[in-house]
C-alpha cells in the first residue's frame, strides 16, 4: 500500500499570473526486500503445510456457501483436489510471480470453466475464491505472528498485491465461466432447433421424442396444432406470433420465409375438456386428425389452455377482433395427438397458409376443409375446374366473373337469393337470372346435390389465396 507525500505549504502568498503547476511529489516503494523475505518465509510455510490449508478452505466452503456444500457432499474428493490446486497456484505465485503467473491462471481458468459446465453458480464461484484469498492472507499473518511477531507489520506492504492476485484470478474465472456459459447457452439452443425442426419435419425419431417434450417443455402424448406466420413487416409478424400464443403453450420455430408455433391444446396427459370434445377418430388415428372435432380446444374455444385468438374469426373478414395484423397471413392446422404427429400438422398449417389471401388475415383449416382437399391436389383441382366451369371460358371475362362471383355468394349465403342479392347490390331475381344461365351454359343444375358439390370445391380452386 503505497503512502502519498503531503507537498509543503507555501509560507508567502504566490506572486500575481498564471499558477504554477506543482511538481508531482515523488513516491517511493514500500515493498522493499525486508518485506519480500517475511512474505516468501511465510509462504514457504504454507506449501509444507498446504493439505491443513486446504481442509481449513474446504471446512470454510461447507459452512458459508451453502452450492459448495452440495458439491462437497456429492465429490468430496475432486472438490479437495481443486481447491488444493488452486491454494498450491496461489502461494507458488508469491513465491515466484513471474514464473508461476501462467500455470496458476491456467488452473483458475479450468477451474472456471469446470465450474460452469457443473452448473455452480457463479457468485459462489467466486465467493469460493474470495474465501481461499483471506485465507491464505489470514495463514501469512498467523504464520509471521508465530515465528517473527515483529515482521507481521511488513507484510502490510505486499497486502496490496496479495489481494491484487485475488481480483485477477476473481476476473479470470468469471470470464471464463461466462464464455462456457454461452456455449452451453448456444448448444442447448442449438440442440433445441434441431429437436423443434425434426418434429416440424416429421423425421424426429421415437427415441428422441422424450428428449424433445423435456426440452420444449411440452408433454410427449398432448394434443397439439401447429400455426404458420408469414408475410408482413417484423413487427407485424412478431405481433401475430403473439397473438397466436396468448393464453396457450407454445414454442415458436423461426424460419426463413414461415415461422411456425406448436401449439399445446389440452393438458399433457390428454385428458380434460379440450382433449374430451376434440378427441376425434381421426386425431387418436396417428396424425392429421380431422374436423373442427379435431381441433375443439383451438377453434371453438372450449379448451382450457387454447381459447383466445386462435378461437376468433378471420381478421381478414372481420375486423376489430385483436387478431394478428392484416398484413401478416396465418394458417392453423387441425388437431393432432402427440408430438410425433407434429410433422402431419405442420403440413397441414402450410395447407391452410397457402390459402390466405396476399392481403393478410388468418385461416383456420378446420373452418375451410373443402377448400383445402381442392388446394392439396393441384391436378385433380384443374381437372374438376375445367369441368366444372371450363364452359364459361367462351364469354367475356366480365361476364365471367360476374357468374362465378354471384355463385360463389349465392352459396355463402346458404342458397338464398335474397341474401345474395344484397350482397351484390342486385334483385334477387337478377340472381336468380344469373343463376339460370350458368346452369344453361354448363348444363349443371343447382337443385342437385351432387352438382353443388363440384360447384363448390371448384370455386375454391379460383379464390385468391395463394400469396
Amino acid at each position: 500500500m503505497h503512502h502519498a507525500l503531503r507537498p509543503r505549504t507555501a509560507l508567502r502568498p504566490a506572486p500575481a499570473g498564471p499558477a504554477l503547476r506543482p511538481r508531482p511529489p515523488r513516491v517511493r516503494s514500500l515493498i522493499d526486500a525486508d518485506a519480500l523475505s517475511v512474505l516468501h518465509r511465510a509462504a514457504r510455510a504454507l506449501l509444507d503445510d498446504l493439505p491443513d490449508l486446504t481442509d481449513r478452505l474446504v471446512a470454510a466452503l461447507q459452512e458459508q456457501e451453502p452450492a459448495y456444500r452440495a458439491a462437497v457432499e456429492s465429490e468430496a474428493a475432486a472438490t479437495w483436489q481443486e481447491a488444493h490446486r488452486s491454494l498450491r497456484h496461489s502461494v507458488s505465485s508469491l513465491l515466484d510471480p513471474r514464473g508461476s503467473r501462467d500455470a496458476a491462471r491456467r488452473c483458475s481458468w479450468k477451474i472456471g470453466a469446470t465450474r460452469a459446465e457443473q452448473g455452480l453458480p457463479l457468485d459462489a464461484l467466486l465467493h469460493a475464491f474470495r474465501l481461499g484469498g483471506s485465507l491464505v492472507w489470514q495463514c501469512l499473518v498467523e504464520e509471521t505472528s508465530r515465528n517473527a511477531p515483529e515482521d507481521v507489520r511488513l507484510l502490510v506492504h505486499v497486502a496490496a498485491d496479495v489481494w491484487n492476485f485475488v481480483d485477477e484470478h476473481c476476473t479470470l474465472v468469471a470470464d471464463a465461466y461466462r464464455q462456457v456459459e454461452r456455449q452451453l447457452a448456444w448448444r442447448r439452443e442449438n440442440r433445441l432447433r434441431l429437436l423443434a425442426a425434426a418434429l416440424l419435419d416429421g423425421t424426429s425419431r421415437i427415441a428422441d421424442l422424450p428428449e424433445a417434450a423435456q426440452a420444449l417443455d411440452l408433454p410427449e402424448h398432448g394434443r397439439y396444432a401447429v400455426v404458420a406466420v408469414a408475410g408482413g413487416t417484423p413487427s407485424e409478424a412478431a405481433a401475430a406470433r403473439a397473438a397466436a400464443g396468448r393464453e396457450a403453450r407454445v414454442y415458436w420455430n423461426t424460419g426463413v420465409d414461415v415461422d411456425y408455433g406448436i401449439v399445446l391444446l389440452g393438458d399433457g396427459d390428454g385428458e380434460g375438456e379440450g382433449a374430451s370434445e376434440g378427441r376425434g377418430d381421426g386425431a387418436s388415428g396417428g396424425g392429421s386428425g380431422g374436423g373442427s372435432a379435431g381441433i375443439g380446444g383451438i377453434g371453438g374455444g372450449t379448451g382450457r389452455t387454447s381459447a383466445g385468438p386462435l378461437g376468433r374469426p378471420c381478421p381478414a373478414t372481420e375486423a376489430g377482433d385483436g387478431g394478428p395484423p392484416s398484413a401478416a397471413r396465418v394458417g392453423i392446422s387441425t388437431a393432432v395427438s402427440g408430438l410425433a404427429a407434429v410433422g402431419d400438422a405442420r403440413r397441414l398449417a402450410d395447407t391452410a397458409l397457402r390459402m390466405c389471401p396476399q392481403t393478410g388475415g388468418t385461416i383456420r383449416l378446420t373452418e375451410h376443409l373443402p377448400a383445402a382437399l381442392v388446394i392439396s391436389s393441384p391436378d385433380l383441382a384443374a381437372a374438376l375446374a375445367e369441368r366444372v366451369l371450363g364452359p364459361l371460358r367462351a364469354l367475356e371475362p366480365a361476364d365471367t366473373a360476374v357468374l362465378l362471383d354471384t355463385l360463389a355468394t349465392w352459396l355463402a349465403c346458404d342458397g338464398s337469393a335474397q341474401r345474395a342479392g344484397e350482397r351484390l347490390y342486385c334483385h334477387r331475381n337478377t340472381v336468380l337470372n344469373r343463376l339460370r344461365r350458368y346452369e344453361q351454359l354448363t348444363g349443371r343444375s343447382l337443385s342437385r346435390p351432387a352438382d353443388v358439390v363440384e360447384i363448390s370445391l371448384a370455386l375454391a380452386t379460383r379464390t385468391p389465396h395463394r400469396g
